[in-house]
Formats: structure tokens, sequence, C-alpha cells
């Protein structure tokens, strides 16, 4: 059995595994995927140059049949960067990376041009895959990465490592490694296609560019989605990291996203690359036999339009070339797929194209004979007969691919006899021998067997649960308003039956039929009671609930286009201030009124719009929609959405699914119903999977998320059990602030630091399912949840388990109870500045003046651990006296010897003592680095019966300067350069004759002093 399955099975008993041992379990893990494996510090080499240059000389074997020039010239351009961004220069090298380096060249007297393969994407065995640990680099400051995994020497990607038995280091710290080597050493990350961060228990990757949430876990290694919320850091490694697969993913699933402001880096998910691989196969096969390559269902939210970019990628290289057609349903969902296209051109290598006409679509298939990647809407085939191209190689991708409009069938008006194509037959006609594959996000309707004649089975089904445990996207909950606003259920009823009468019925006399009782529905829906009614609603619970819900952005959907102005003019009548917060988007139409125009603008306002409403920092925060921005449109942080429009099915599940994108502290999306879609929302998931019913199959807030509320709330009332909280509800906001504080100060004496764990746990809880369900939750619920949140963000901030800096602990305490419910008229507790430092004389006696003691003691305890730890790196004999000091107080507390005024008292002298030890180095001339010598030198008790002080200060100074001057990156990794340094140290020391044979253990001191200082220096 490998260490690292040893590792997995005994980890829970392990409490030594740290960081050093799971780095060397995954070098073993790479060792048995078949990689080379060194210790970077045995290496020589430039450390200013971050590639592996003996594992680069393999490009010459790869491209042997090219003059050894070109290879001479290719490596030359991949080392001369020049002046530019790292996303532009990194976005250059993925360019070399996946398709060869352009290089010209002279040879024979004449300049020659031709393209250099980095990699051999078609032979696996002529690349050198090597892994690296402690792999130095200098660039502006020096690095040390944990693990950089090579391909033909170049550094592809960083590992940043944190310990699996360490509860306060995480990959969230590791994230934040990585970010920070981002902008030190530049140089690295110039090459990197990906990063991993990873403490054993959580592994992720993500790109240069990505933010945290946006790294994912690799959840399998064959395509199956049986993983549910943990991954074993084995799968993660020997997922991504299997050979052929790591190709792979190089060659065909990294892209950059880039528009006029922004270059995105997107490395797909496990999802993405497995379903991607499925349906190019599946094509493949399909082409060669009844042309259906399949239904690719993966839920909304989780990256469908990107899976269809790298589909498109891939599968042109391996058929030289295709045609593709991309079909949508509407205008709107047309450019929204596009953009995303052109966005991706560079990857694609070829800029896709909108066909403005059928004739238009027709001159781009037959004006070329390969390529091609064109857009068009479904109803420009509606007047069309006859064949666009007889062509084989054109492969036809639908989005959203079981809508109505897909029929094969003929149907026969029974008042004309007029024959109606279904439209999916008029497509077929158009393009005879082309190849279908379907794109969707909401499952095929089991009674839907359209989709299935014209497509063909599943490919692969990503679903909701999937999607949520994976991070992808982010559950949804219902509120139901209907009975606030005493809506007559018979007539929503009818409402109902009859808008989907309109929508769903093919036939030419039913929908005539409906578009008479459409105008009754428009005038009971339009009503200005109604209005007034849902939009005085829509207000107050926005404001109450949701307006300070991430970045405020919600959506109102609309019943019509008239309703919507109605709505949008009612809201500014009731909030005069709102004309730049609330915005009407949806198309328009030469019989609007006029006055309807200065509402709704034309196209390039439309865009503005769209630009306002994805900037999280604008104004704009509420979009009024009909149709428009129900499908295709992502704006991550938007959590809330308002319907009032019947819908139902599929069209449904897309619209609330505006709501489910991945934003960070977003815990859901929440629908608030004011038209009574519970119904529709059931029916529309009993076409989901077995675990999407069980799961989301009944979202409403009064049965998952105000529950789950209530029963976190009973949690905290009882790990505060004994403790009076009774004032907080009073008139005063003193009385409230000191209730908080005395609650800190509750939660923090020490009998209670388990009950503490658990509160902050169960706290956090508590906030994120109040979020979902705040407007159900009742005023009292409410106020002693903001009690408890004040608590849990205090402790936070000043409990001992977070990793705040002292300046930071000194910011915050500013703050220390500007928790409570109202933003005015709260005292703090301590009111310092960010400049304040814990040595200030004002400073300790206000804290010692704090009436909540248990709190005073966690604070200064806080502070004081800060500042030793900032010793244990750089001055050895004072971090071992000031952590016996406090290990010493501690144990008197603990023990009972001392009470907590008296460990407050203790703690303010040590801070003192703390003090006075910085001031020392300054009376004796001394640098803090001189000085961290000078206390080893001079430690030994009776040291001035041999030495004056004078001397004592020459040693330090010539100890000091000697270790800068000989000083070598990466000895504090080679036992060889740590021994030599030894060496120098005692040579040194001993023309002074230190130490006097009288006096044991000194020198090892000053030798430990010396080692300390080379790490620290490192």
């Amino acid at each position: 059995m490998s260490i690292y399955n040893i590792v997995c099975k005994e980890l829970v008993c392990i409490s030594f595994y740290n960081e050093e041992a799971y780095e060397k379990s995954l070098m073993e893990l790479f060792q048995n995927l078949g990689y080379n494996s060194f210790y970077g510090p045995n290496i020589e080499r430039d450390y200013k140059n971050p590639l592996y240059m003996d594992d680069l000389e393999i490009l010459y074997n790869i491209n042997n049949h090219l003059d050894k020039k070109a290879v001479d010239k290719a490596i030359e351009l991949i080392q001369d960067w020049g002046i530019g961004s790292l996303e532009e220069k990194n976005n250059k090298f993925m360019e070399y990376l996946q398709n060869g380096i352009n290089v010209n060249y002279w040879s024979n007297g004449k300049e020659e041009s031709t393209y250099v393969k980095l990699i051999d994407y078609d032979n696996l065995d002529n690349n050198i895959f090597t892994v690296i640990n402690q792999w130095t680099v200098v660039d502006n400051e020096i690095k040390i990465p944990d693990i950089v995994v090579f391909v033909n020497g170049f550094p592809l990607v960083v590992c940043e490592l944190k310990s699996p038995s360490r509860e306060n280091t995480d990959t969230s710290e590791a994230y934040n490694q990585l970010k920070k080597y981002m902008q030190v050493i530049p140089t690295l990350f110039n090459y990197n296609a990906f990063c991993v961060m990873s403490d054993m228990s959580i592994s992720k990757a993500g790109t240069i560019t990505a933010s945290e949430d946006r790294f994912m876990e690799w959840k399998t290694t064959d395509g199956s989605y049986e993983s549910t919320q943990w991954a074993d850091f084995t799968t993660f490694f020997e997922g991504i990291f299997d050979k052929k697969r790591f190709i792979d993913i190089l060659k065909n699933f990294i892209v950059y996203s880039i528009d006029s402001t922004t270059k995105i880096k997107i490395l797909c998910a496990y999802h993405q690359y497995f379903a991607v691989n499925k349906a190019v196969n599946s094509t493949l096969k399909a082409i060669d036999n009844d042309h259906k390559a399949g239904v690719f269902w993966h839920t909304q939210g989780s990256g469908k339009s990107l899976s269809m970019v790298f589909y498109v990628n891939k599968l042109q290289k391996i058929l030289q070339s295709p045609t593709f057609v991309v079909i949508t349903d509407r205008n709107d969902l047309d450019d929204q797929l596009y953009s995303q296209f052109a966005k991706c051109s560079d990857f694609l290598r070829q800029t896709p194209k909108q066909a403005t006409s059928m004739k238009n679509l027709k001159e781009l298939l037959n004006d070329r004979k390969a390529n091609g990647i064109f857009f068009s809407t479904m109803h420009k085939f509606d007047d069309y007969d006859g064949s666009l191209t007889d062509r084989n190689d054109v492969i036809v991708i639908s989005d959203e691919a079981h809508r109505s409009q897909y029929g094969l069938e003929e149907k026969v008006d029974p008042k004309t006899g007029e024959i109606k194509i279904g439209a999916a037959r008029k497509i077929h006609n158009a393009l005879p021998n082309a190849t279908f594959i379907g794109f969707t996000g909401t499952p095929i309707s089991k009674t839907d067997r359209n989709t299935r004649e014209v497509f063909g089975d599943y490919i692969d089904i990503y679903d909701m649960t999937q999607s949520v445990e994976d991070g992808a996207t982010v559950p949804i909950c219902y509120e139901s308003r209907i009975a606030d606003i005493n809506l007559d259920e018979s007539i929503l009823q009818k409402i109902d039956d009859t808008y989907w009468d309109l929508n769903e019925e093919a036939e030419e006399y039913n929908i005539e039929r409906s578009k008479k009782e459409l105008s009754k529905m428009e005038e009971l829906l339009g009503a200005p009671e109604i209005i007034d009614d849902i939009c005085t609603d829509i207000v107050h619970h926005y404001e109450d609930n949701r307006a300070n819900e991430l970045s405020g952005k919600a959506m109102i959907v609309a019943y019509s286009r008239s309703v919507a102005i109605k709505m949008y003019e009612k809201i500014l009548e009731l909030r005069p201030d709102w004309d730049e917060k609330v915005k009407v988007v949806m198309s328009g139409s030469n019989k609007d009124p006029e006055e309807w125009y200065n509402i709704i603008g034309d196209k390039s306002y439309k865009k503005e719009l769209e630009n306002k409403f994805k900037d999280d920092e604008d104004p704009m925060k509420i979009a009024i929609v009909v149709d428009m921005w129900l499908t295709g449109f992502d704006v991550p942080s938007l959590a809330t959405m308002y319907i009032y429009k019947p819908m139902k099915g599929h069209n449904l599940m897309q619209a609330i699914a505006r709501v489910n994108r991945v934003f960070k502290g977003k815990e859901g999306g929440l629908v608030v119903d004011y038209i009574g879609i519970a119904s529709e929302l059931k029916k529309a998931m009993s076409e989901y999977t077995d675990r999407d019913k069980k799961k989301y199959g009944d979202p409403d807030v009064d049965k998952v998320a105000y529950p789950k509320f209530q029963e976190k709330l009973e949690i905290c009332q009882d790990l505060f059990h004994g403790f009076d909280y009774s004032k907080f509800f009073g008139d005063s906001n003193l009385e409230r602030s000191k209730v908080i504080s005395r609650g800190v100060n509750f939660m923090e004496d020490l009998s209670r630091e388990n009950t503490k764990k658990d509160y902050l746990k169960e706290a956090l809880l508590l906030k994120k399912w109040l979020s979902l369900c705040s407007s159900r939750a009742k005023s009292h619920e409410r106020f002693e949840a903001a009690f408890f949140e004040a608590v849990r963000s205090v402790l936070v901030k000043v409990s001992s388990t977070g990793k705040l800096s002292l300046p930071e602990i000194n910011k915050q305490i500013t703050e220390l109870l500007n928790q409570s419910i109202k933003s005015t008229g709260v005292i703090n507790v301590i009111n310092v500045s960010e400049e304040v430092s814990l040595f200030d004389p004002e400073f300790l006696d206000r804290v010692r003046a704090l009436e909540s003691s248990n709190l005073t003691r966690t604070i200064l305890e806080k502070l004081l651990d800060d500042e030793v730890k900032v010793y244990t790196k750089t001055n050895l004999v004072k971090a071992e006296e000031f952590s016996e000091l406090l290990k010493n107080t501690r144990n008197k507390y603990i023990n009972g010897h001392i009470t907590n005024d008296e460990v407050i008292e203790e703690l303010i002298k040590i801070a003192k003592l703390l003090r006075e030890a910085h001031l020392e180095g300054e009376n004796l001339g001394l640098t803090e680095e001189e000085l961290a010598f000078y206390n080893a030198i001079a430690l030994p008790e009776n040291i001035h019966d041999f030495y004056d002080d004078e001397t004592l200060i020459k040693i330090t100074q010539e100890l000091t300067d000697s270790l800068r001057k000989n000083r070598k990156i990466d000895w504090q990794k080679k036992e060889s350069a740590r021994a030599k340094m030894r060496v120098t140290v005692k040579r040194l020391l001993k023309k002074y004759d230190y130490p006097p044979k009288e006096i044991d253990g000194a020198l090892d001191k000053v030798i430990a002093q010396c080692e300390l200082w080379v790490d620290e220096a490192a």
C-alpha cells in the first residue's frame, strides 16, 4: 500500500502529519503516475529562470523534422516577454502551448518561417513529465512554491499545499499564497496553465484569473457523478494529472474569454471535460450512422455555453475543419451565445458569424468548404423551403433542444386545410446531411418524442444535485406572497390555463382563441389596484430583506410589456429617488406608445443596461423584464427574483436559474412568487432526476429554509443557556451594545471553549438560512438572530482562532460593537485607530478598563500571541522567553491560581516587557536583525564575566555581516550549505574565543539562531 493511501486511512489519528509529509506523499503519487520526480534544491540552475532547462532540450526531438535554428529561435522567444500584463503574457504562452509557436529564422542566407511544437499532442511518450518540489524562483522577491508540475521543461501547474493536521490553515490560505506569488514572482506564471490548492481534505484547481470560489474540485477519473460532497485528494490528482488526460486538458479545455475590457482564463470543470468528450465520440458515431448525436443535459448555470465552445474546438480538430450551425429560438439568446463564442475566437482560431437571413446563411455555408461557426435563429427557417447545402460535415447545435418548435411532423389547419411543417422538419430539409446535437439546461419531457427523433438519447446528465454539491451553482428557495396581495385562486388558475393555451398549443384556432382571452387577463393583471398592491409589497420586501443581500441585484418578471411599464411607473411613484435603481428591459415595437421609448430605449441602450446590471457597484439594482434576460443571462450576484408571470416547464426552470449562479458569500437564490407557480414548479421537477426531485422537488421557504432557520435559532439559544440577553430587546443602543459585549465575554470563558466552537459554526448557519427566509421570520426571531450574529462577528474578530494581523485587530476592535441592529448610536468598546500599537500605554489602559474580562483577556492573548509569533521567526531567545511567560500565565489561570483580573495584569506586564525588548536594540545601536544574534550570544547567565558589551556588540555585527555576505538561495534546503554555514559561524566565533569553555551550550544556541535567520531570510 502506498503512503498516500495509508495517510487517507489513518489521517484521523496522525496529528503530526504536516505539510511536508503531505508534500512527499503527493510526490510519490506523481511518481506512480509516471512522472520524473526531483527535489528543487538539488538542481543546479539559474533561479531567475523558472523553466527547467534540462527537460526543455526535448523540443529538439519533438521537432526533429525542423531546422535546429527554428527550435533555437522558439526557445529564445518563450523567454523574451517584453512589456505587458501577466494575463497578456500568459495568454500568448497558452497560444504557443496549444498551437505551436510561429518562428522566423535565417537558413542558408534566406528567412524561413515555420511552427515549433512545445508539446507533442499526438505522441504522448515523446514528452517529458516532471514534478519538482521546493522550486525556488527569484523575481521581485524570492519564493519557493511547494510543487511545480512541468511538461517538457515548462512550469505549467503550481501546487500550493497546507498542512492537513493544522486547524488554522486551509485552502483559503493556499489561495492567498498563490495570488501573492503572482504578484512577486510573475515570471513563473507566464507559463502557468492552472494552479492547485490542497490541504488533503479539499483540493481545487483554477486559473490565474479565477477568484477563490471559481477554483473547483475534480471528483472522478472516469466521468461518473457518483461522488457527492467530498472527493479524496487521490481522485483529484489522478483525475487531472493522468498523463493522457492532462495533455487533453492542456490542448482542448483551457480557454481565454476575451472582450474589450477583460481577459478571463477558464479551466474546464470535471463535468464539462468528460461530457464534452462523450459528446465528441457520440457525434463521430452519428456522422456515419443516423446523424443523431444526442442530447447534452447540464443543469442551468453549470457552464453549458462554454461546454459548447470546448465541444466545437475539439471536434473541429478531429474532423479537420467541419462547419457548425448554432441555432437558438430567440434573438437575444442568439446574441448571448454568439457573444460567448466571439470572446473565445482566439481559442477557436476563427471568428464566428451571425447570419442575417437565410440567404446570408446559404452564402456563408457555400462560400467555403471547411470551417465556419454560424449562428441563426429558428424563425429564419419558417419561410424557407429547399436545401442550404448538401455537405455532410455540417454539425447543427441546438440550444435548449426540446422546445415545441422542434417538431418533425406536419400539421393541418382544420379551417383552411393548410399544411404547417414543423420547424425541425424545415431545418432538416435545409441541411439534409447534417448531424444534430442538442444542448439543454432542463430535462426533456418524458412525453416529448420529437426531441429524441431529432437528436437521439441523452449523452450526459449533470443534474442540480451534483451541480450544487460541486459548487457550480447554488440552491434556489421559493417564497409565496400570493396571500399577501389577496389574488383570487380561481382567477389565477384561469390565467395559468389560458396563458399556456396560447404558449403551448400549435394549432392556429387555439392560438386565436387564446388571444381573445389574453385581453381579459391583461385587464385583470394590469388593474391599478393589483399593480399597487404588488409593487408596494415588492418595494417593502426588497428594502426589508433583499436590498443588502450581496450586491442588492434583483429581477422582476412582469406578465406583459404593458404590465412591466405599469410596475415601473408605480415603483417610481412609491420611491421617486429610485430612477437610477430600477430599469425596464424588454423589446420594443413600432406600435408602442411614444412615452414608452424613453423607458425601453434602443438596442445600444439595452446593452448599456446589461453592462450596468452586471456591474455590482452600479446603482442599477432592479431589472423589470418580460422575456429578455430570462435565459442565457448571467449576473452571479443576482440573488432575488420576483415573479408576476405564469410560467411552466423548462421556461420556468430556465427563468429561476438566473439566481443560481455562484458568487462569494451567496448561500442561495430566492424566488418570490406573486402569481402562483408552486404547482408548476412541482410539475417541472417531475422530469428531473430522482435525487433532484428528492432534494429540490419542494424548494418552498416555509418548508425548507424557515424550519432550518428556526432549528439553528433554537440551537444558538441552547448554547447561550444561562446568559440573560433580554436587555438586547430594549430601546437603548447603549444597553444593546453592553449585552453584545457581555455575550462575547460569556463565550470567551475558557470553560466554554468547545461551546464557542459549536456556536461559531451554528451562528454562521443561522445567518445563512436567515438570508433566504428573512421575510418569513417573525420580527422577534430576526432581532434575536441579530444578537447571535453580532456576538459571532465579534468572536471571529477577536478569538484566538483568527488569523488577523495586529493592524487588522486594532482596526476591527474600533468596530467591535458596530454589529448592532442600528447603524448609529452604538458605543464602541475600544476607540482606537489603525496606528495604535499593542505597546501604546494608552491602548493597554483602555483594554484594562473593559468591563468584559474574558473579552479583555482574549484580546490581549491574541495580540501577544501575534507578537510572539513574529519573534519565533526572527529571535529564538526572545521567542522562547515570551512563549514561556505566556504559557505560565495561562497555566496559572487555568489551574485557578490567579483570577481573571490578575491574568489581565500579568498579560499587560508581558506586553510592557515586549515593548522594552523592542527598545533594547535601539539602546545598543543594533538593528532588529542584529539584536536577535546579540540576544543569543549574550544569553549565558555569566557571559559578562568574560566579555564587555562593546565586544559582544562587535561579535554580533561581524557575525551578521558575514552571514549576509555568504547567504545563498536554497541554503536552508541543502544540508551541505547548512554545514558550510555552521563552519563559517564557528570560525568567526573562535576568533573571539567564544564561547568560554566554562559555559556549556552557548555555541548551540548561537548556531540555532543562525539557522533560524537562514530559514527566515530564505
